[in-house]
């Protein structure tokens, strides 16, 4: 019963000073070297407390200095927890025990600090400059910039290999982010969100290639494309806002795409003890999307998994068909402005985004089955909890107005996108 695997049921006795317990706290837990991150809701009344721990409910009763409850997981397992309140920090210790093997318990040690209102102050703007790329999203690397909900952060992103706008290398390939920014008051359970308000292409030029990924051809098509996969330079004229091959084929001399910048990845860090994924991956906290529709004027809403979220962006496209079919889109450096908020103690399964005419749920899998999957699940969550359908008017819904998008299919988890047009919501009453 790891609470990084199966959120525990709370159970123990925990000393403690006269003090209120009510409100938030932040939970760390030391396991065996790694910190599993978590929420603490006390809600107290006279002797009696009640509140969620880990998102699993509890009630107790305080005893004097000390407060008393039991519960049990899914599982019949059982968490005892001893602690004490000093100087405003709850610590001890936790003592699970797995209903299957009651004879083997897990302790481990923790700490709980209160979460203390936030308190909106007059929002600020920050210009950053990086000098260091990250390649994973790790919650291990030092934030480079600190921002309270509300501020907003001018800053540029390097290209997938690595070089900025004015065509310097600056570090290693495979997607290499700008960040992370620290967002202070961010606390597991919440959801990030982030605002995309400017995004420009500053440099002349994007890298691509010839080829198509494995997902998007059958037998026939994989051997006719054989010798694809060559790098395509393309042409950007900035002020018609038009890309072009730099060296066409025959039959691709006039042609020409409109660009519309976008961002191929955007993250919070998961939790430490699922490991650092690479910039080149994607799951729950968002990573390598390559949903072409994160643009100029979306927001995107991330999971919070570790205290300050831990925000990353970068991967910039200049276009990019959908699925990103080619393995690289038209791949470039972005100047990009952004603003940021907090939705507190409301955790989003997974990404979503939102832009003027439409919500939208990501799905991500290993196949695009389960990405479909994923993504209608992701928005009947959604839909149940800003508008209360139930899962029949659910159905309803998705069946007269549900518009699906493929939008990754080049890395190893493909990627569904679930649209709903904001005027099919308009009539829906909460």
């Amino acid at each position: 019963m790891i609470l990084a695997v199966a959120s525990p049921t709370l159970a123990g006795k925990i000393a403690v000073s006269a003090e209120p317990v009510n409100g938030h706290w932040l939970v760390t837990a030391d396991l065996y070297g790694t910190p599993l991150y978590g929420r603490l809701d006390i809600e107290q009344q006279g002797q009696k407390i009640t509140g969620q721990f880990y998102g699993d409910k509890f009630e107790g009763s305080l005893d004097g200095s000390a407060v008393h409850f039991i519960s049990k997981d899914n599982s019949g397992g059982t968490s005892r927890v001893d602690g004490a309140l000093k100087n405003g920090v709850l610590s001890g210790t936790v003592v699970e025990t797995d209903a299957a093997d009651e004879s083997h318990m897990t302790r481990y040690s923790f700490t709980a600090t209160p979460v203390r209102p936030l308190h909106r102050v007059t929002p600020v703007h920050h210009e950053f400059s990086p000098s260091v790329f990250y390649r994973e999203f790790s919650a291990s690397n030092k934030p480079v910039l600190s921002v309270a909900p509300g501020d907003s952060i001018h800053t540029t992103t390097v290209d997938a290999a690595g070089t900025d706008q004015d065509g310097h290398r600056r570090v290693l390939g495979g997607n290499p982010q700008t960040g992370p920014f620290l967002i202070e008051s961010a606390m597991p359970g919440d959801t990030l969100v982030v605002h995309l308000t400017r995004l420009r292409l500053n440099r002349d030029y994007a890298i691509s290639d010839d080829g198509l990924v494995g997902r998007g051809t059958d037998n026939y098509l994989a051997v006719k494309m054989k010798d694809g996969g060559k790098t395509v330079l393309w042409h950007i004229d900035i002020g018609q806002g038009l890309a072009s091959p730099e060296k066409p084929g025959a039959h691709m001399a006039a042609y020409t795409v409109p660009v519309h910048p976008m961002l191929g990845c955007i993250a919070t860090a998961p939790p430490p003890s699922r490991g650092a994924p690479p910039t080149g991956d994607s799951g729950s906290y968002g990573g390598n999307m390559d949903f072409n529709e994160i643009v100029e004027g979306a927001t995107i809403y991330l999971p919070v998994s570790v205290p300050g979220a831990l925000l990353y962006l970068g991967d910039g496209h200049a276009a990019q068909g959908d699925g990103e079919l080619n393995g690289n889109a038209l791949e470039t450096s972005l100047d990009v402005e952004f603003t940021v908020d907090l939705i507190p103690a409301r955790r989003t399964p997974g990404p979503r985004v939102e832009s003027a005419t439409h919500i939208m749920a990501m799905g991500l899998g290993g196949s695009l089955d389960d990405a479909f999957k994923s993504a209608t699940a992701n928005m009947a969550g959604w839909i149940a909890e800003d508008y209360k359908l139930t899962p029949a008017e659910i159905a309803e819904l998705f069946g007269t107005a549900a518009e699906y998008r493929v939008s990754e299919v080049a890395d190893r988890n493909a990627g569904v996108v679930l649209k709903i047009n904001k005027e099919r919501l308009k009539s829906l009453t909460q």
